[in-house]
Formats: structure tokens, sequence, C-alpha cells
């Protein structure tokens, strides 16, 4: 009978002391729930583009997307190259003297580390025609628009333009044509190592040269155009302001000593042909003499035969 009380009481403290930790676990759990919720709430406040009434792993998601789509946004944004661009400039000014223009286009040239490619000057002979210098010059591209500033201040500005040609595609294409002749020439190079019988060798020695011909005059074209894209070309015409004046004419005196000379000149070339026409005539005189003793015997014969028969010298003779 005390046994039985004994297990009955053991019973009952084992069943009070789980009902006491299943409401100690209750309470710690809705005590650590109203934590989390204390905390979530400042969590939503403070994050930027949080949704009212979300939770805090919504908050951690959205802070998660934030530097993705920062990543995205950055690898749309591909570095842009730069297009490769011919371009021309032409000038054409008005100047005072054109001598002095030129000193001061060649010495701005030099400066602007370009070279002077071509020179045409024409000088008139008549003095109301006006002098006209037309030169080729070549700069760096980066450097056309101050060289052309710096040649407008020369004189009056008459025509200015500059003109650009696009040629990025067509280098592009012609790297890819490089690169894809290349491949050919190194599987035609390892055909070429394969290959047993002469007749073969040649057929593939024969297009390797193709293929290398190719590649050098694609890459002759590439650096051609390279070469217009780093360099820009300027024509450059200029004018002088008025005819040539007096003072451009030679003096009297000049005048004088070239008159001088070319009748000089002109003398001697008639005494040289003189002579060498009593040399002409020394050498025909037989034929002369001939020609004279005809026409002379001729010419009195006619004469005797128009006098009257009583008249000739040959009347008194009987034969």
């Amino acid at each position: 009978m005390d046994t039985k009380k004994v297990k009955n009481s053991a019973h009952f403290v084992l069943k009070n002391r789980l009902l006491w930790l299943s409401l100690l676990g209750l309470l710690s759990t809705g005590a650590l729930t109203s934590c989390g919720s204390g905390i979530e709430k400042p969590m939503q406040t403070n994050m930027p583009g949080a949704p009212a009434g979300g939770t805090a792993q919504q908050a951690a998601e959205n802070m998660a997307a934030v530097p993705q789509a920062d990543t995205a946004v950055g690898a749309t944004e591909t570095p842009r190259t730069l297009p490769q661009l011919i371009k021309k400039g032409s000038l054409n000014v008005v100047v005072n003297s054109i001598d002095k223009s030129l000193k001061e286009v060649s010495s701005l040239v030099a400066k602007q580390q370009g070279d002077l490619m071509g020179l045409q000057d024409n000088k008139p002979k008549d003095p109301s025609v006006r002098r006209k210098a037309t030169i080729q010059i070549r700069v760096p591209q980066n450097k056309l628009e101050t060289t052309l500033d710096q040649l407008a201040k020369l004189g009056n500005v008459q025509n200015k333009s500059i003109t650009a040609e696009d040629v990025s595609q067509q280098l592009v294409d012609i790297d890819a044509r490089v690169r894809n002749l290349r491949k050919s020439e190194e599987m035609t190079l390892k055909i070429m190592d394969r290959s047993g019988s002469v007749g073969d060798i040649l057929k593939v020695s024969q297009q390797l040269n193709t293929i290398r011909s190719d590649i050098e005059r694609l890459d002759a074209q590439q650096k051609t155009l390279r070469n217009q894209v780093a360099f820009s070309s300027i024509a450059l015409t200029l004018e002088a302001a008025v005819s040539a004046t007096p003072e451009s004419q030679p003096s009297v005196g000049i005048r004088m000593q070239e008159t001088w000379g070319k009748a000089t000149h002109s003398v001697g070339e008639f005494t040289q042909a003189l002579l060498a026409l009593m040399l002409w005539l020394l050498a025909f005189s037989p034929y002369f003499v001939l020609a004279g003793a005809v026409f002379y015997g001729v010419k009195k014969w006619k004469k005797n035969k128009s006098l009257p028969p009583a008249s000739r010298p040959d009347a008194g003779y009987d034969p």
C-alpha cells in the first residue's frame, strides 16, 4: 500500500514538472517572438526601398538585389571605342606677301610636327594677274583644328572647310579578314607537312603563296588607312592681295642689259647664219656657173635669132 502511494506521488510530481516546463517554454517563445518583432521593425524602417509590413528576410533579399542590379548596369556599359576618321582640311587665304607667308607657313607646320608635302607657286608674267601658291600640308589629326586656326591668321580667309570619312568598319573588316587568312595559313602549313607527293606539295605551296599575298595586301591597306587616320591633310591656297606692283618689275638698267644681251645674241646668230649661207653657196658654185653659162648662151642665141639676116654676125660667111 505504501509502495503504491509512493509511485502515485512520484508520478504526480513528474507530471507537475512537465506542466511547468511547458509553461516556461511558452513564455520564453512569446518573449523571443516579441523581441524579434521589435528588432524587425527598426530594420524595416531603416531599410531603403523595403516594402511596408515586410520581414527582415525580405529586407535582406532587397539588400542582396541592389549590388546585383548595379553589376548588371555596369556590365551593359561597355567602353565605347573612338571612331576612326580620315580628316581633310581646305583653306583659302588672301595675304599681302606670298613670299613672307610661305616662310610663316613652313615655321608653323614645323611647330605643329607636320610636313610640307607639296608646293606650287605660280608667278604670272602679266602684272594684272594675281599670284597664287598652293601648299599641301600633313599634320597629326589632333592638331588639325589648331593648325587651321593658325593658318587663318595669315590674312583674310576666303574659304575654310573640314571633311571627315569614317573608316572604322573598314578597319574592323580588314582585321577579321587578316585573322581568318592567318588561320588558313596555319592550316595550310600543317597540310603541307602531311603531304607526301610532290604534286600535292606544289598545290599547297601555291595556295600558301596566294594566302600570304592576300595578307600582305590587306596589311598594306590597313597601314595606309591608319596612317591617314593618324595624319590629316590640309590644302592651303595663298593668293596675293593685289597684282604685281612696279617695285617688283626689273629696273631700267636691268632692262637695258637684257636688251643689249638679246641684241648681241641676235647679231651672233645672224652672223652664223650668214657664214653658213656663204659656205652653202661656195659648195654649189660649180652648178651656179654651169647654170649661168647655159642661161647666157640661150639668151645670146635668142638675141641673134631676132636680128635681121644682114646684121647677123655670120652674114658674110658663105659656105
